[in-house]
């Protein structure tokens, strides 16, 4: 007995309490039950720890480089600054979930495995359930499951104490959030790529599928009535390429925004706190202060890709031998080959448009936390948005509906982060379903409590069952043969 308890023990102090080594055992289960060879195990384990690290390496680096910032709105202005961005609010969660309910890092990883296994079984059953997506986008997973933890531990105080209802709660509402939010991207997807077989798992699968409802209601041809201009028919300037750089562009954004604002706060206060010297010139220190976030972003990104590519790998592999009539859920980025390539750039200018009067708007109303752009809601979010929009509305729909969804990000991100303490510690994930389904998840479960989460699982588990009931013919036959499923159409088309 003495010595499992010293194995638990160990177990408990060095892997589940601390977060890269807890990834590198679920990495080295995973590959142990797909029957992996000894070395291929080893070598994934590694990168998988490995990976973590450098996530808290560049973690680390955006805390420090970003505290001097918060500290002098903070004590000029009496601000709080957040930058809307899955890392930034990653880095957020670390650095204050500990401090404020007293829970460590690790459990994230826990509960991400769980809700992968939620969306798992939902998919699995998927006759019972109607959930055809299996949510593969590890990177997308691990920000998602830290923003939840924190949210969900603000809206359910009570389970602070309970670590298994904790899990329980969280891993079931995340699980089929991430079963059916991507499996809502399921028919704009085919419909874009004609049938390419696969779905949206990101941040604003919600605001995709709303995103074409909206622009083919509002927009649309109405069944060939009206032309649509589409944004593939004008010329585009060539600079405008520069922001499908993710480095360049979070360069451009960081510069502006922090410059603005350090500006704003004035030297005297770096000089004070020691961030700089009386020697060193202002305006240089600014740009490479404002650079340097564009490094640490990119450190963490290493970081998130490397152990991801092995936590997903690990669990991938038995997940396809499980879930038959299903497409996979995969980065947004995907669907950028299909459709216009110059709506992706409309829908990001038409995005960051959005931000950018939101953004003054705050000032203006004095807001007690400013939102400050991050590269991957203006651009992701805005950018896919875009591209369905003018699939199913043409360019103005390119243009109107990514608009109002950056004025909802900036807007919704400064309501809910201010409210559960994550505005804080410098971050909030701040994309679409973020700011809009996540935030009515929160209310519903601090007011409501128990209720509350019974009705956010049961209005999610709901909406598949409602889209089948739409077209039951169709609804598995999009995903099974493409072809088919226009034939249909067209025949229902005909009949009405």
């Amino acid at each position: 007995m003495q010595i499992l308890a010293a194995i638990w023990d160990f177990f408990a102090t060095y892997i589940l309490q601390k977060a890269p080594y807890m990834v590198g055992f679920l990495t080295l289960v995973g590959y142990c039950l797909m029957g992996k060879k000894w070395y291929d195990t080893l070598a994934g384990t590694l990168k998988a720890i490995i990976g973590m690290l450098i996530l808290n390496a560049g973690s680390g680096g955006l805390t420090s480089n970003f505290r001097p910032i918060l500290a002098g709105l903070k004590d000029r202005f009496n601000l709080t600054a957040c930058v809307i961005d899955p890392y930034y609010g990653q880095n957020a969660v670390t650095a204050g979930v500990e401090e404020v309910f007293g829970k460590g890092f690790s459990q994230v990883m826990t509960l991400l495995l769980i809700a992968f296994i939620v969306n798992i079984l939902l998919v699995r059953f998927n006759k019972i359930t109607k959930c055809r997506t299996l949510f593969t986008t590890g990177h997308v997973q691990v920000q998602q499951a830290a923003t939840a933890y924190w949210l969900i531990l603000f809206a359910l105080p009570a389970l602070r104490n309970n670590d298994v209802a904790l899990m329980v709660v969280m891993s079931v509402i995340l699980g089929a959030y991430w079963a059916v939010g991507s499996n809502l991207t399921v028919k704009p997807m085919q419909e874009l790529t004609e049938g390419a077989g696969f779905a949206i798992a990101h941040q604003q699968m919600f605001g995709i599928r709303l995103g074409a409802f909206l622009a083919d209601k509002l927009f649309g041809s109405k069944g060939g009535k009206r032309k649509v201009k589409k944004v593939g028919e004008l010329e585009m300037p060539g600079f405008f390429s520069i922001f499908n750089e993710n480095m360049v562009c979070t360069a451009i954004l960081m510069t502006v925004f922090f410059g603005i604002i350090m500006i704003i706060i004035g030297k005297p206060f770096f000089i004070e706190s020691g961030a700089t010297s009386e020697t060193e010139n202002f305006g240089f220190y600014i740009f490479n202060t404002s650079l340097q976030f564009a490094v640490y972003l990119a450190i963490l990104q290493l970081g998130v890709r490397t152990f991801v590519t092995e936590l997903t790998a690990s669990f991938q592999g038995i997940a396809d031998k499980l879930l038959p009539s299903s497409v996979p859920g995969v980065d947004c980025a995907v669907c950028y080959g299909f459709g216009d390539a110059n709506a992706v750039t409309f829908g990001f200018l038409a995005g960051l448009t959005g931000q950018i009067i939101a953004i003054i708007a705050l000032i203006v109303m004095g807001s007690p936390t400013i939102i400050i752009c991050g590269f991957v809601p203006v651009f992701f979010d805005n950018a896919t948005i875009g591209l369905v929009a003018n699939e199913k509305g043409g360019m103005k729909a390119c243009l109107v509906i990514p608009f109002f969804s950056g004025l909802i990000q900036v807007f919704g991100a400064a309501l809910i982060s201010g409210w559960v303490g994550l505005a804080n510690y410098g971050g909030y994930l701040g994309m679409f379903d973020w700011d809009t389904v996540w935030p009515l998840f929160t209310v519903s479960m601090h007011y409501l409590g128990y209720i509350g989460v019974a009705l956010v699982v049961i209005v999610l588990l709901a909406i598949p069952q409602i889209e089948y009931r739409m077209d039951p013919k169709g609804y598995f036959l999009i995903t099974e043969d493409y072809e088919a499923y226009q034939e249909h159409i067209k025949s229902k088309e005909k009949a009405a």
